[in-house]
């Protein structure tokens, strides 16, 4: 939570939205699936309390960057599939879509020296679900979900020196075949986490 402040604040404070900033449990003291119980729980929690906070239920959004993007669709489909709180959108910053080693390009290409390395990959993916047998599990790896129909609408931002830009289009166009809208910012010149640079 403390990391994500600035951008958390930042975010409400340009769009003029309630922003409720998850402290989800963490690998590898809690692997999967406990950040996604969290955070489902969480939304469960923001819609039940919306009029309290002063928001709307009607205009829930779930919103994420990275490891949070990934956390953030599947809090999305895990609401679609289980009769969950309504969500109006999602945000997606730069996510993890496909955790299945599934060799993308831009994973090739700018894994090292652009924000993130393999070797740090490696230990967070490993200290996240390294005791689950089949990293397609669509809760971890929401690109492999038996279907994506009837999900909210997606804003997917992306960057151009990033090793997760190619598995987030992946999604993209996953989403889009099966009727999901989505709008896709993609910033060129950007690498992964830029969103909270200069915050």
């Amino acid at each position: 939570v403390d990391i994500f402040d600035a951008l958390t604040r930042s975010l409400a404070e340009t769009t003029g939205a309630i922003v409720v900033s998850v402290d989800y449990r963490l690998a590898p003291g809690s692997p999967y699936p406990a950040a996604v119980n969290d955070c489902y729980a969480a939304v469960q929690w923001a819609a039940a309390h919306a009029e309290e906070l002063g928001g709307d239920s009607a205009k829930l959004i779930v919103a994420g960057d990275s490891a949070g993007g990934n956390l953030a669709a599947v809090v999305a489909l895990k609401a679609k599939n289980e009769h969950g709180p309504a969500i109006a959108a999602q945000i997606l910053y730069y996510p993890v879509a496909d955790l299945s080693g599934k060799p993308y390009a831009s994973a090739k290409k700018f894994m090292d020296g652009y924000g993130l390395s393999s070797q740090s990959g490696a230990t967070f993916q490993n200290a996240y679900f390294g005791h689950v047998e089949d990293a397609r599990d669509p809760y971890l790896s929401p690109l492999y979900a038996e279907s994506l129909q009837g999900l909210p609408p997606v804003l997917l931002v992306t960057a151009g020196f990033d090793p997760l830009t190619d598995g987030a289009n992946a999604y993209a166009a996953r989403l889009k075949g099966e009727g999901v809208a989505v709008t896709i910012r993609h910033y060129p010149s950007m690498i992964h986490g830029f969103m909270s640079v200069g915050l």
